[in-house]
């Protein structure tokens, strides 16, 4: 029976991860849930799932749900804060920790879990955009297990040989990161600086919540994979190639030095690559539906437009730059999305925001946790000093 602690509970990795547990509860018990402001919805799975511990964002969102919970009869504790969210991380009765918090905030409850040697499940990639290096020793110190979320990175470590040392490469030549091209793979260029927050939210493939939607829309999430994927499996940017592929089938390869390219297929859910990090290295049930190939019936590949998809661009320079440039580029990106999102920004703004941010810092190596976090801070000033002189 594994301990399992998920920051992020609410979101749509956090649901998805609770629908495979609830398939196994002979294997996985949920000893802490995280919420940011869905009260509802967190004390709801408490009330499934009883955990030891849930938390919130603020002590008046621990009130409110201690009071749904207190209603209840459960004994539920509600911790509230980053505080709160370290100490379900880093809990000596927890064995696993599903790392989904979206964007910058999941940075120091996912660092928690890796210090103290858990096995981390990482959905939140802005963990090792932000700070990569530091994440990576800290998990190399400290000994803990870290499984890829992302469908891309999940296929990419399905793909590779077992026991794979990022130093050695494996005989790996190169990586294929695939992409849906998102809702606006086609429309003309023109269309794109009068879309709006919900044309941008509407992904074809899979269903996410409204930040990470954006970022697929304008391809940023897939530069920020590209970035993660840099530091998980040790290879440059170079050796990492953005493929369009629409139909979100085969959710990435990698391509050996002998000319062999393996790929991981299956129907876009997020639960296949859920089941396969929760149980890895068995495998389980996810409730995933069987691909259909036949049904498939093609499959679509093509390069990656960055006139179209300029964040892309910009997420390919900072990755060959290095150092302080992701963690710039992830900072100025959250504010820009949220500003879109806001109505305070057009979405071709986004990259414009992005783009003068970069340009504006100087690039320097990420000397410690401390550090990151002021070059986070800083960006994100920036970028909102930006937003606010544009109007």
């Amino acid at each position: 029976m594994q301990q399992l602690t998920i920051l992020g509970a609410t979101g749509s990795i956090g649901v998805s991860t609770l629908d495979v547990v609830a398939r196994h509860p002979d294997r996985f018990r949920v000893y802490a849930l995280s919420g940011n402001s869905r009260i509802a919805e967190l004390a709801e799975q408490c009330r499934c799932f009883k955990p030891t511990f849930a938390v919130v964002a603020d002590v008046d969102a621990a009130g409110q749900l201690r009071e749904r919970l207190h209603s209840w009869g459960l004994k539920t504790e509600v911790l509230w804060g980053v505080e709160g969210l370290c100490q379900v991380s880093s809990a000596k009765a927890v064995d696993v920790v599903m790392a989904a918090i979206v964007g910058a905030a999941g940075l120091l409850p996912t660092l928690a879990a890796a210090r103290a040697g858990k096995k981390v499940l990482l959905a939140n990639k802005e963990s090792l955009v932000m700070g990569g290096q530091l994440f990576m020793d800290t998990v190399q110190k400290s000994g803990a297990i870290l499984l890829p979320i992302d469908s891309e990175h999940n296929a990419i470590f399905q793909c590779l040989p077992q026991g794979y040392d990022p130093a050695e490469k494996g005989g790996v030549r190169k990586i294929l990161l695939t992409a849906s091209g998102g809702p606006f793979r086609n429309i003309p260029l023109d269309d794109l600086s009068s879309v709006t927050p919900d044309q941008a939210c509407a992904h074809p493939n899979w269903q996410m919540g409204r930040k990470i939607s954006v970022d697929s829309a304008t391809m940023m999430n897939k530069g920020l994979e590209l970035i993660e994927a840099c530091w998980l499996f040790g290879l440059s940017p170079d050796e990492i190639d953005v493929v369009i592929h629409p139909q979100s089938v085969i959710h990435s390869m990698v391509e050996y030095v002998d000319g062999s390219v393996l790929a991981q297929l299956g129907n876009p859910d997020m639960r296949t690559p859920i089941a396969h990090a929760l149980a890895w290295p068995e495998r389980i049930d996810s409730g995933v539906a069987s691909l259909d190939i036949i049904a498939t019936a093609r499959l679509d590949f093509g390069a990656p437009d960055l006139q179209r998809f300029p964040c892309l661009g910009l997420a390919m320079r900072a990755a060959k730059e290095g150092g302080s440039a992701p963690a710039v580029l992830n900072a100025a990106n959250e504010v820009a999305v949220q500003g879109f999102l806001q109505g305070r920004l057009s979405f071709i703004d986004i990259a414009r925001i992005v783009a003068e941010t970069l340009e504006k810092h100087e690039v320097a190596e990420l000397e410690s946790l401390e550090h990151v976090q002021q070059v986070d801070t800083e960006a994100r000033e920036v970028a909102l000093k930006l937003i606010r002189s544009a109007h």
